[in-house]
């Protein structure tokens, strides 16, 4: 049976990502911050549904670097470590606090380079170990008004280009998808004009789903994707990359 750690589980990319996974057999441990409720039911349904697969809840918070080995500490078979958490701020990059970037850059990128750091001895155990981080189009173009959130999420391909090269050799695999825009409550908060705007923009004419970018993840976790590594996948519809 495989396991792999899903973070940032109960938000729409990676909720898409979990129930996936379960459905191709995968055993799961579910990292969330403040949606228990959200990820109870969650683990509930698939429970039901997939009685033979071992699914565990890890609360923990991103904005915390001491999160890192409570997480630690959950896990044990490994074979896949998925980051799908994440936030934004959208404002001028003038007008963002010290607090604001020091969550984002912890959020973003200390955390989850630290708990891939640290995770590793155990994916290298299987020989076929995945590391997947969820990044954005913005890591490679920037968008105004997400400086911040451009330059951490480019960070994470640099990471991937750099860090798959040393565990190469223990079978690891480490690649960046790179969604353009998403249907998810990040968007909430804008408005009809700016959407279609968007949507009129992209070659495809729609905006991506969760699931679009879930089946990437999927393609990636398979034994036949050992030689893609050290990448940054776009999945934006021909939009900006």
């Amino acid at each position: 049976m495989k396991f792999a750690l899903v973070c940032g589980a109960s938000g729409d990319i990676g909720s898409q990502i979990v129930t996936d996974l379960a459905e191709a057999g995968w055993s799961l441990y579910l990292q969330y911050n403040q949606n228990e409720s959200v990820i109870e039911h969650l683990v509930a349904q698939l429970t039901d549904a997939f009685p033979k697969q071992e699914f565990f809840m890890i609360q923990a918070d991103f904005h915390d670097a001491m999160s890192i080995s409570k997480i630690e500490s959950s896990i044990f078979a490994l074979d896949a470590v998925i980051f799908a958490q994440g936030s934004t701020q959208y404002k001028l990059f003038s007008e963002l606090k010290d607090d604001e970037l020091e969550n984002l850059w912890l959020e973003h990128v200390k955390v989850p380079l630290l708990l891939s750091r640290d995770l590793t001895p155990k994916l290298a155990m299987k020989d076929s170990g995945r590391i997947i981080f969820v990044g954005s189009v913005y890591g490679a173009v920037g968008s105004p008004m997400e400086v911040a959130y451009s330059m951490l999420k480019g960070a994470l391909s640099s990471f991937a280009n750099a860090y798959a090269k040393e565990v190469a050799t223990e079978g690891i695999t480490v690649n960046v998808i790179a969604p353009g825009a998403v249907k998810t409550q990040m968007n909430d908060g804008w408005s009809s004009e700016s959407i279609k705007r968007v949507n009129d923009e992209i070659p495809v004419n729609r905006w991506a789903t969760p699931r679009d970018i879930s089946f990437m993840v999927g393609n990636l976790l398979d034994s036949r994707a050992d030689y893609v590594t050290g990448q940054t996948i776009y999945v934006d519809g021909g939009w900006l990359k």
